[in-house]
């Protein structure tokens, strides 16, 4: 399959931001792990230089402050891509792109052509997208767990929580029967991303994607310029082939990501549900569909029925032993429990279990929990321990306010 149209495997996402679900697939999120920041729909209002939609994969090292993606999110892992060394330049290989789109979906390259004259280069998502990690370290806000969960562990957004709860309970409901994702971690996934659809975003798609796939700002990480220019090219298909959208109106986040959970168009693509049976899927208008394909997407990334996000165990006397800042649970509990974890009998521990750090900058502090797949499934819709708490404990308050 031809490079440009290779499909991504998510990962926000996201990303989100992160997406992110991100595409949420690398959706939350964009160049480093992203503990730090809002989803990047929000961060138009809120944070210009955070981002998420599109998670990578994280290290210890590259904890830097950029947003939940969505994808995003906040949503998208990137496949294996094109060996190359350099950012491409300008729309050297766009040609190419438009050829190898048309033939392989049947688009005519024409009308390919005509919409892509009509992309802008965005000079600001360029500069929005940048990873806290290459500022210069003056400008790097430093990560801070306790700002971070007070973004979105806070009274105005539970109050619009419990409303869009309310508002939307059958179709909760159904979905949490369904998939088997309970209806609070949905509510609270929707809400870190959009704030229940206030913050969408408005960057035409088209020219985030365009701006990302074709001009992206960081000449060492052609990764990222392949994985939007994927994304540029599932979002044609599904405007222009598979749901005959205006690929000129659809807008989103800085980042691509779409709708209110905030779905790069790869996952958008793979993961998104017609919830109200219509048709049509409309993330961004339906709540119906936002809420299916979010519980459709956890699913999707290992999300298992019954079990907590955070087990409730004690944790050992040196937790930090244990983090080893990756996205599956690499422990299981004989191995807690030798190092000194305890808790009482429960179906957890018969589940991989990994421990999550949460580090705070600003308060010189670090804080521990034991984290279970679903908590990992949590961060394939954004690559951010932070984000994935920030859910978690998003749901818990919603639930116990409800």
């Amino acid at each position: 399959m031809p490079f440009y149209i290779r499909h991504l495997s998510t990962g926000l996402a996201a990303m989100a931001l992160s997406a992110c679900a991100a595409s949420n697939p690398g959706a939350p999120s964009l160049s480093t792990t992203i503990d730090g920041s809002a989803p990047a729909a929000q961060a138009q209002q809120e944070t210009p230089a955070s981002t998420a939609d599109t998670p990578t994969s994280r290290s210890p090292a590259s904890q830097a402050a950029t947003s939940p993606t969505q994808a995003r999110t906040t949503e998208a892992t990137p496949s294996q891509t094109r060996s190359i060394e350099t950012a491409l330049p300008v729309d050297a290989d766009l040609p190419a792109f438009i050829d190898g789109l048309s033939r392989q979906y049947d688009l005519d390259p024409a009308r390919l052509g005509n919409i892509l004259t009509q992309a802008r280069n965005h000079p600001g998502i360029a500069r929005a997208i940048l990873p806290a990690a290459a500022m210069p370290p003056a400008q790097r806000t430093p990560r801070s767990w306790s700002r971070y969960r007070d973004r979105f562990v806070e009274p105005i957004r539970i109050r619009h929580g419990l409303s869009f709860w309310q508002q939307h309970a059958d179709i909760l409901q159904r979905a949490s029967q369904q998939y088997g994702v309970p209806e609070n971690i949905i509510v609270a996934i929707i809400g870190v991303e959009t704030l229940y659809g206030r913050h969408t975003g408005n960057y035409r798609t088209l020219d985030a994607l365009y701006t990302l796939g074709f001009h992206y700002p960081d000449p060492a990480r052609p990764d990222r310029q392949q994985m939007f220019r994927d994304n540029l090219a599932d979002f044609l298909v599904w405007t222009l082939k598979e749901d005959n959208i205006d690929p000129l109106q659809v807008r989103g986040s800085y980042a691509g990501a779409i709708g209110l959970p905030q779905f790069m168009p790869s996952s958008l693509r793979r993961y998104a549900v017609d919830g109200d049976g219509d048709g049509h899927i409309d993330l961004l208008g339906n709540p119906a569909d936002a809420i299916m394909s979010v519980a459709n997407f956890l699913v999707k990334h290992g999300w298992q029925p019954g079990l907590p996000v955070f087990a409730p165990a004690k944790l050992p006397d040196q937790p930090h032993l244990l983090v080893d800042g990756g996205l599956t649970p690499t422990l299981d509990w004989s191995r807690l429990k030798q190092a000194g974890a305890a808790a009482e009998q429960a179906n957890w521990q018969q589940h991989p279990l990994g421990i999550i750090d949460l580090k705070d900058e600003v308060l010189e502090h670090t804080s521990y929990r034991v984290a279970t797949p679903n908590f990992f499934a949590l961060t394939q819709y954004n690559r951010s321990y932070f984000y994935a708490t920030a859910v978690a404990d998003l749901a818990a308050a919603l639930q116990d306010a409800r």
